[in-house]
């Protein structure tokens, strides 16, 4: 069971992202780019190491003149410039050249930092991502974005710098805990959400062969989410318009994060910013009360937060103008018209935000 996806940019070919249940394949995708005989640095994180480098590394082995491999330590409060420095001090030391490859191997956070060290060391390298979440297979792996934390402030330094090749082994989801799985589900919700409201009900439909991780339900689900981020990314590879559509929970998702000093996970915030953006769509009268509430209700069965507890809605709200989707101190903020149907609006207002979070703060009632 393997496919094939393709990702154009200006209407020509730019980079596969396949489809695999193992890693059997690896090393001939990465032969068919071009990429032989070289030095590759498979970078990977504390957690997945013990996972999957041995493995990917016996598939590299003979592919490669030299194979080199990088642990990071795990976690977002990692995700910052210290780190990506001794990845480059390990690439100077080992005299990586511009001809030579980077792999990402892990989730979200090994992605976004192997693709900037790529974006910016000898002014740009080649780099494939092998994502092993949820998340990162069918969001963040996508469509080039890299970057990392400032000061705890999400992604505010970065580049745009495609990968070569997205290499998909979706037996890696095996691993995750159902916490790390139902948080790259977020993503996936959210892609119907936005752009297409036969997917949001189909994804409704298979709610249990999702939870059971059923390998063909899987890749069906896993392909169409990438399909529906490819289709916004090759309009609009460089968000200066409709790729923003994709942010959707994540203007308040982010602040929430950070407000809960990443004790959260990434896609439980944007499951709750979410909520807000929905709660906000519905206050102003671009969906129906009903809407919302289906809205809301539907991430419960995915294991996915709909409330949260302790969380000052000040903070939020003040994190939220150092959101780096911000465009002339007016924020972005994606609303929905219907389920499907996601546009950009300017005119989200501190109150329309402060009524959303208080939405969504748990308040237990002790009557």
């Amino acid at each position: 069971m393997s496919d094939t996806l393709e990702i154009n940019y200006q209407g020509k070919p730019l980079y596969n992202i396949v489809f695999e249940e193992s890693f059997s394949r690896l090393s001939e995708e990465i032969k068919r780019i071009g990429f032989e005989g070289r030095k590759i640095a498979v970078i990977t994180d504390s957690n997945v190491k013990s996972l999957y480098l041995d493995e990917v590394y016996e598939n590299l082995k003979g592919s490669f003149d030299k194979i080199f491999s990088f642990v990071i330590p795990a976690g977002e409060e990692n995700k910052n410039l210290k780190e990506i420095e001794k990845i480059y001090e390990f690439l100077i030391k080992n005299k990586f050249d511009r001809h030579d490859l980077l792999l990402a191997l892990g989730g979200g956070v090994v992605g976004d930092m192997v693709g900037f060290t790529a974006a910016t060391y000898l002014r740009g390298i080649s780099f494939v991502q092998v994502p092993t979440t949820l998340l990162a297979q069918t969001d963040s792996s996508i469509g080039g974005k890299t970057g990392v934390d400032f000061n705890g402030y999400k992604n505010m330094i970065g580049a745009f710098h495609m990968p070569a090749l997205v290499y998909t082994n979706i037996s890696t989801l095996n691993s995750l805990s159902g916490r790390q799985f139902a948080s790259g589900f977020a993503e996936v919700m959210k892609h119907g959400l936005i752009k297409d409201a036969s997917f949001y009900t189909w994804l409704l439909e298979n709610m249990y062969e999702i939870s059971d991780k059923d390998p063909e339900i899987l890749l069906s689900m896993i392909k169409r989410s990438c399909e529906i981020k490819k289709a916004v990314v090759e309009k609009d590879p460089t968000e200066k318009g409709e790729r923003a559509l994709l942010n959707f929970g994540h203007t308040l998702g982010h602040a929430i994060e950070k407000a809960k000093d990443f004790s959260l996970f990434h896609g439980e915030c944007v499951a709750l910013g979410a909520v807000a953006a929905a709660f906000i769509s519905w206050k102003k009268e671009y969906i129906s009360m009903e809407e919302y509430y289906e809205i809301r209700d539907m991430f419960v069965p995915f294991d996915l937060p709909i409330s949260v507890e302790d969380l000052d809605v000040d903070t939020v709200i003040s994190l939220t103008k150092n959101d780096k989707k911000a465009d002339s101190n007016k924020i972005k903020f994606v609303l929905l018209k219907g389920i499907g149907k996601a546009f950009i609006s300017t005119d989200v207002t501190e109150d329309d935000m402060r009524k959303a979070l208080e939405e969504i703060i748990y308040i237990e009632n002790n009557d």
